[in-house]
Parts: structure tokens; sequence; C-alpha cells
């Protein structure tokens, strides 16, 4: 669908605004992490956010800076400007996914979408755009009382199941009603495998839209959730013994218009580029886990028999390795990373992909042997052989791992690779030092 506020400028922002009731305007933004953010203005003030001239309070956002370097600018993407689909019509709420810079105008070095931007800028710098498609799966829950979590699903609908088994079908169909509101181009809805756990899928775009697109998406699920009286979760792993949720993120890279992954005339129809490509994602794979999979709860996702991926390999028959390579051909061939999970920041997510991938066409990665036979089946010897590692077991590893990989670090530039460890790190600290309802159950009587 095309964008209609792309090239707009801010006379075409207040003007659309002034026609349309918009009352309110969110100035969005995401944090280190990947939770989103915003300063909501009244209209006598959208002149001002236009010109980028609205400041907030950064020390108050985890990882941003620190009390004495506070005021921080949100410069607005004007392309972003969408009103919300509800609430009151003679007083609508819009929004603006900003960009973050310093008082004098200087580019924030914290800045999630910075990150991703300046991956972009480097793979232009070879000639290349990137096109990304995000799957990130959710679940829908029954709200408890008093805001407690809880996992008591709505359903016990499985795989494309329909009502009455999806009790959550008029949820879904009211957030594909949204979004398409909202500009989404939505190609397919459905349950997913565990109870309670829904797919949305929407048309690829270019990295950084598709980036804006996941931050949106999960806002709106979860609204649209909690007029259902449900509660919708990107939590990659909330029930045992059921599936968890993943993000799987399709990509390619085109050059002069032209999908750069495709060679009509090589082995399997891929490229060099996008042998390469997958190259780096397999080298760069355990020292981006932490950035992709960001929980100490996203590990628990990352075991065998779930259908996610445990194992650094590719292949183009089976879902158990990290990349997968559609059947597709000519201008849809792209690969599929498997890893990423719906909690990861999308911006962030992306970037290191796309560092990893250019890193492996620049240095000419080695892309292996594909792997199309059952991995979880394979013994270590065979493993071994085929040069399979394991992907980190748990956040932990994942950060040591990334500590490691200054091609990742890099990308993520000191400030965000900085914060980003020291939150995860603490993270793990709190979550090693609780005690958890499987050890009283193993240990209390029996020791």
């Amino acid at each position: 669908m095309r964008n209609q506020f792309a090239g707009a400028s801010p006379q075409d922002i207040l003007a659309y605004a002034a026609a349309h009731n918009v009352r309110f305007l969110r100035l969005q933004f995401t944090d280190i992490l990947g939770v989103n953010k915003n300063v909501e203005i009244p209209r006598s003030q959208f002149e001002k956010a236009l010109a980028g001239d609205i400041l907030f309070d950064g020390s108050s956002i985890e990882g941003f800076v620190r009390i004495e370097e506070s005021d921080m600018l949100l410069v607005p993407d004007l392309s972003t400007f969408r009103v919300f689909p509800w609430g009151d019509p003679e007083s609508r709420v819009a929004r603006l996914i900003c960009d973050i810079a310093a008082p004098d105008g200087t580019p924030f070095e914290g800045d999630p979408r910075r990150v991703l931007k300046q991956q972009i800028a480097r793979a232009a710098s070879h000639g290349y755009t990137m096109n990304a498609g995000m799957e990130a799966e959710f679940f829908v829950f029954k709200s408890a009382r008093e805001g407690e979590p809880a996992t008591a699903t709505h359903d016990v609908g499985s795989y494309f199941d329909m009502a009455p088994a999806d009790l959550g079908e008029d949820a879904r169909r009211a957030m594909v009603s949204t979004l398409e509101q909202m500009g989404f181009e939505v190609e397919a809805a459905h349950h997913e495998v565990a109870h309670g756990q829904h797919e949305i899928d929407f048309r690829y775009a270019d990295a950084l839209t598709t980036a804006d697109n996941i931050a949106t998406f999960r806002f709106v699920v979860k609204y649209v959730a909690n007029q259902f009286g449900l509660t919708a979760s990107f939590m990659p792993k909330p029930i045992f013994g059921q599936p968890g949720s993943g993000m799987h993120t399709h990509q390619s890279l085109f050059k002069d218009g032209v999908n750069a992954f495709w060679d009509k005339g090589a082995q399997w129809e891929l490229s060099p580029v996008a042998l390469h490509y997958i190259g780096g994602i397999l080298k760069h794979a355990r020292g981006f886990c932490a950035i992709t999979n960001p929980l100490v709860n996203s590990y628990k996702r990352l075991v065998p028999g779930y259908e996610a991926p445990v194992n650094v390999a590719w292949s183009m028959r089976n879902r158990s390795p990290l990349v997968r390579v559609p059947a597709r051909r000519g201008t849809g061939t792209r690969i599929e990373v498997r890893v990423p999970d719906p909690s990861a920041n999308p911006y962030l997510a992306l970037a290191v992909m796309l560092a990893a991938g250019l890193d492996g066409i620049e240095t000419k990665a080695d892309h292996r042997e594909p792997v199309d036979t059952n991995i979880f089946e394979m013994s270590f010897r065979e493993k071994r052989r085929l040069r399979i590692d394991d992907l980190p077991h748990d956040l932990n590893e994942a950060c040591d791992e990334l500590e490691k990989d200054d091609v990742i670090l890099n990308a993520l530039g000191r400030h965000i690779a900085t914060h980003f460890l020291d939150a995860k790190r603490q993270e793990w600290r709190d979550y090693i030092t609780q005690v958890h309802q499987w050890e009283l159950e193993h240990y209390l009587l029996k020791y």
C-alpha cells in the first residue's frame, strides 16, 4: 500500500491534522530494550513538534543518558504520520515516529533507529538496499484480575484452526482491520501451533519501514486485545510444553532494482552475494543472538523439539537450522533467519543481521554446506563434520558471545553495546538469584 505521507511537508501534516480533527499527537520512539515510548502534545504544539523542537528528559529512559545530559530532541520522520483509527472522531490522536538528537541537533548515538540507518547506509555504499519482512507471533490470554500475569489461553486451538476452537478470531480480525486502517498491507492472519498463539503477516518493505511497522504492530495488537478483555503478549515462551513465539525475518538485497540474491545459472539459483550473506549470518549468529533473543525467557524457546532453531546451519528443505532459503526464486529470492523472537528491538535486530550479512559479503565468508536432514537426529560427530555449532544456551552465554564479536559491537556502537550488556547482565543476575517453583518441587522434600 502506498504511503500517502511519503514526502509530506510540515504544512501537509498540519493541513491533514486540521481536516481530520487531530487534537493530540504522540511523538513515538523506541528505547534500547525495544520498548515503545512517547511524548504526547496538544494541537497548539504541533508546529513546534514538526520542526523538531520538542525536548524530553532522556535521563528517565533506561540506557539513554545521564542526568547532567538529560535534554534530548525528538526529530519526527514525517512519512510515519498516522492517525489512530479509534477514539473520539472529534478529537483524534495521531503519531509520528521520531529519531533522537542532542539539543544541538547531533544524532544521538543511543538511538536504535539511528543504528539501523547506519547499516542501511553501509549497504547503500555497496549499491544495495535491504528488503525485510518480520513475522512476529504472539499469544493472547484471558486477562487476570488487577493486571496480574496469567497464562490461561482463550482457546485450545492449533495451527490454522477455525472457530469455535479459535476464540480469538474476532480479536484477530479487529487487529487486521486496525492495521489496514493504519496503512499496513496484511497478507494473512491465522492461529498458530500453540494454544492461544497467533500470527498476522504483512507485506515486506525496506528495512527501516519494516522496523517501524513492527514497533507499531506490537502496540496495535496489545491495544486491540485489551478492547476484547484479553491480554496479548510477545513474550517468547510463556507456556511450558507449548511452542514459543518467533519473529522469523525474511531478508534480501536489491541492486539497481534487481534481486542480488538470485542467479538463475548458479547452484540452487543463489548468487555469490546470497551465499556470502548467508555465510556472514552463520559466522556472527552466536554474536548477535543476545540482540535478536534478548530475554532470559528467549532461550527457553530455543530448545529441541519445537521447530525453533538451536543450531548454526542453513537449509532449503527443513526448518531446524538457523537459516532457511524458501523455494521461491526470481524477484522473490530471499533467506529466512528463524532465530529472532518478538521481544527483540526490531531496529537493532535488523541492524545486526544486516551487519553480519554485509560482513559476509565483504569478507567472502564461507557459506558451508546446506543441511537438508534433521539436525536434531545427527550424531555429535556428524555435526562437527558439517561445522554445525550450537546457538547460545542462555542469555549469559549470549552476552559473552556478543562481547567477543567486534563486527556486531561496532554495528551497535559503544553507547548501545555498553548499556545493553549492562542491562542484560543485571537481568541475568536477577534471574539466577531467584528461587523458582521447579527447584522447590524437586529439592525441598528430597534434601
